[in-house]
């Protein structure tokens, strides 16, 4: 019985390189995480990989079929289906939370479909994972050998971290000293001043030093203004406007008054639809 390895070395080179496309980050491809199994797995929906497909970026790969309608990127999907690289899903509730990965089952009927889910069997290259393993080992086995370093070798470390100590105590003093000097400007010359006031904010080495000093003066909070309903504006609009409120003008008719053409607004609370 066949393995999903030896499915997947069955396949041929223009197949792989576009499973390779497809796995790496530049196809683009927006990818879920589900549980297959009680496993962890990603996932993806079948149009964000005809999308991938007709994107730019697959133009540049090398020995991959060519695909220029979304016809021709469902066959060669639908190619790279049979090798095992993916499998289509049926996707179910959460795990746990709402914020949980979704269980993802197999279905038998594998084919090819834009709104289907094809979850991933393929981890892509692993080099990356290879090397960074043995980074680690390395420099486990470094750490523990340190004894057996040559002298100058040792010196030189303990150079460097005595260097990166200085930095670090420097950086310390620095914010001290900063604030410090703002309490004084603050009774002797008030609002207070700053000095390198970028120097916690997010942005780069250089610019943290810039400028040297500064006034430590408020931010004026702009206020917004509601804006008055137009003149033609329907009652409903005006009493959306109005918050809840609509206000009618009338004519008042009586005799006391001195002005035989006066008016007066008259406002009358109206129950909101949407409650």
């Amino acid at each position: 019985m066949s393995t999903t390895a030896d499915t997947q070395a069955k396949a041929p080179q223009d197949i792989r390189n576009v499973v390779q496309f497809l796995r790496s980050s530049k196809s683009g491809m927006k990818i879920r995480v589900g549980a297959l199994n009680g496993k962890r797995v990603d996932y993806f929906k079948g149009k964000s990989a005809v999308k991938a497909l007709l994107s730019p970026a697959y133009t540049k790969v090398k020995n991959a079929p060519k695909v220029t309608t979304e016809a021709e990127a469902d066959k060669v999907l639908q190619s790279s289906l049979q090798y095992a690289f993916y499998l289509r899903v049926d996707r179910g509730a959460q795990t746990g939370t709402s914020t949980s990965p979704r269980h993802v089952t197999i279905v038998p009927q594998q084919q090819f479909a834009h709104d289907a889910y094809f979850v991933w069997l393929y981890e892509g290259s692993q080099w990356t994972t290879y090397a960074g393993g043995l980074l680690m080992v390395a420099l486990m086995l470094a750490a523990v050998m340190f004894p057996l370093w040559p002298p100058i070798m040792r010196l030189g470390v303990w150079y460097l971290s005595i260097g990166m100590l200085g930095l670090l105590g420097a950086f310390f003093g620095l914010a001290i000293v900063r604030l410090i000097f703002y309490i004084i400007t603050i009774v002797v010359a008030s609002p207070g001043i700053w000095i390198f006031p970028q120097l916690f904010a997010d942005v780069g080495v250089i610019e943290s030093f810039i400028p040297l000093w500064e006034w430590d003066i408020p931010k004026k909070k702009s206020k917004k203004r509601k804006g008055k309903a137009p003149a033609g504006a329907n009652p409903e609009e005006q009493l959306a406007n109005n918050g809840g409120a609509f206000i009618e003008e009338v004519h008042d008719e009586s005799p006391e008054q001195s002005r035989p053409e006066s008016r007066s607004a008259r406002v009358e609370e109206v129950p909101d639809e949407d409650s």
